[in-house]
């Protein structure tokens, strides 16, 4: 057992903060992974749990040093942008290393009919001159931004029911991944799908859509990752799991 009751904070949420987490705890790692509590049952990780926010960097930097944390790995999802800024100052603060685990981003290829935006209100711009049945798998949240437009029909793919303002044309589809490229196929057909919008989330888990759209001919717009404070970076768990194990060695 390598530092039993050194306390590793994952900031979580994603499949590689579960995995994290799952792989640490083999190694007799007591970690800590934080949810920001935004869906309503989330899938829990082993180990201790928290759920909601610290309160901005301080109140971060006083939890880590309250609960005797040693490092902090970053793996929550790329357009969590608060907590990513809040990761890296409250670290900072409290005097320990940071981690940021991220899977890469998307890429276009051959076939591929992509138009990246650097929003979702950008994105809600560009919709109309390309479709008018769309699919919107860009989360609960972000279903705002296209409330004002009226002529387009939305098939919308959340997790949790969204809260208004919504499209007046929208249809609503709870359901969570991992998704299959025949599903996705299927989805779109029945539909009449003629463009897809989604953020570059990137991995695996969901990206059985983009290879549905190529197939298809189906448009995408893509919403760029917004703008993180640089930190240190890997985007497998194995690489991740190395750094926590070499970090705690050092603060033992």
């Amino acid at each position: 057992m390598i530092g039993g009751m050194t306390g590793v904070l994952v900031l979580g949420g994603t499949a590689e903060a579960r995995a994290l987490a799952a792989a640490l705890i083999e190694r007799g790692i007591r970690v800590v992974s934080s949810l920001a509590g935004r869906v309503a049952n989330p899938r829990l990780p082993v180990g201790e749990v928290r759920i909601g926010g610290f309160g901005g960097p301080e109140g971060l930097a006083r939890w880590l040093t309250e609960n005797h944390a040693k490092v902090v790995v970053d793996a929550t999802h790329p357009f969590a942008e608060r907590i990513g800024t809040s990761a890296v100052t409250g670290a900072r603060l409290a005097g320990i290393p940071l981690l940021r685990l991220q899977r890469p981003g998307w890429q276009a290829g051959p076939g591929d009919d992509w138009h990246w935006v650097g929003s979702l209100d950008e994105a809600a711009d560009t919709v109309e001159r390309l479709g008018e049945r769309v699919f919107l798998t860009s989360g609960r949240q972000g279903l705002s931004a296209f409330a004002r437009l009226t002529e387009p029909w939305f098939l919308a793919r959340c997790v949790d029911p969204p809260e208004p303002p919504l499209p007046p044309k929208i249809e609503i589809l709870l359901d969570r991944g991992p998704y299959h490229v025949e599903g996705e196929s299927a989805l779109l057909r029945e539909h009449r799908i003629d463009v897809l919008v989604t953020k570059d989330s990137g991995g695996t888990m969901t990206s059985a859509k983009l290879t549905a759209a190529r197939e298809l001919g189906v448009p995408v717009i893509v919403v760029r990752r917004p703008y993180r404070p640089e930190a240190p970076t890997v985007s497998a768990v194995s690489d991740a799991v190395d750094w926590v194990l070499e970090a705690v060695c050092s603060t033992n």
